[in-house]
């Protein structure tokens, strides 16, 4: 059976860009909002405030995992953050390439990881708006050990460093995202997933791409009615049934035409589309240039 979430993360591309601990003791806040910049954190020890633009204020407590994939702004503190704008501050290196927040030369007060990995697809802004703007996981083990991993492998200068990184920002990314609770998640394909209904139906689109899909015949699959599934598939997912659906297959389009598998006509049959004609006007209409086009342009960004 073929696992949505796990095709997308694996279409995302995830790279590790740096990772680093750092401590924090007394008063301190720290702003960022670098767009495509996904973030994580593990708090090792202690307890901080995360504020993502858009959600209420949570505290994050020993064992918790945060990840914010898309280019939200967000604000990290102490929990006795004075209202003062002056405390916004940058991070001093410290021995053994730990960073302090706060006061120095202080026990502290939290020990975070925190790190940043990047999106190799060209895809990523779409395939991240199927995702949740922020996952908060408590009391996740496995995700601890494997964020562990992540840091100690992008430190470190060996053999094969890019290979085993690529594969654990994957498993990272995966048991995070399924860690969510459903329910709770914002709408995205996370919580698309938590619903079984809603889940059979996606499966199907993932499984069948080639297949001519209405709504009333994916309606079927999730055993609602037509308007019944429009709306709780909106509801959970962001987007309409077939928006997703044209969203995946322009998705797996863009893979294979960069990967050159297979000429134009062959890839719209892969994707779902009768003929080359009909494709190359679906996918102008959704990329902007024509499938000939845009291999070209990916061609010399090679």
């Amino acid at each position: 059976m073929i696992d949505p979430l796990a095709e997308v993360v694996a279409l995302l591309q995830p790279g590790a860009q740096f990772s680093k601990v750092v401590s924090g003791a007394g008063p301190w806040r720290v702003r960022r909002s670098e767009a495509g910049q996904p973030f994580y954190c593990v708090i090792l020890d202690g307890s901080c405030r995360l504020a993502v633009d858009g959600h209420a204020p949570i505290t994050l407590e020993q064992g918790d995992f945060a990840l914010i994939p898309s280019a939200y702004g967000f604000a990290m503190s102490s929990l006795d953050l004075a209202t003062s704008a002056e405390l916004d501050t940058t991070p001093v290196e410290l021995l053994h390439g730990e960073f302090r927040l706060g006061i120095s030369n202080v026990p502290h007060d939290v020990l975070l990881l925190l790190g940043h990995c990047t999106f190799g697809s060209p895809d990523s802004a779409l395939l991240v708006s199927l995702l949740p703007q922020l996952v908060h996981v408590r009391g996740e083990k496995r995700l601890t050990t494997i964020v562990q991993l992540v840091g100690e492998e992008s430190r470190e200068r060996r053999p094969a460093r890019d290979g085993i990184l690529a594969r654990l920002l994957e498993v990272l990314l995966i048991e995070a995202l399924r860690s969510t609770t459903g329910t709770a998640a914002s709408p995205g394909l996370v919580r698309g997933l938590a619903d079984n209904r809603l889940a059979a139906a996606i499966r199907q689109m993932h499984e069948h791409p080639t297949k001519p899909w209405t709504v009333a015949q994916l309606a079927k699959e999730a055993a609602l009615s037509r308007s019944a599934f429009f709306e709780r598939f909106n509801r959970a997912v962001g987007v309409a049934p077939m928006e997703y659906l044209l969203a995946w297959r322009m998705a797996m389009a863009k893979n294979l035409l960069r990967r050159s598998e297979g000429g134009i006509a062959d890839i719209a049959q892969r994707v779902g589309y009768s003929s080359a004609s009909t494709f190359s006007v679906a996918f102008t209409r959704h990329v902007g240039v024509p499938p000939t086009t845009y291999v070209r342009e990916q061609t010399e960004l090679q």
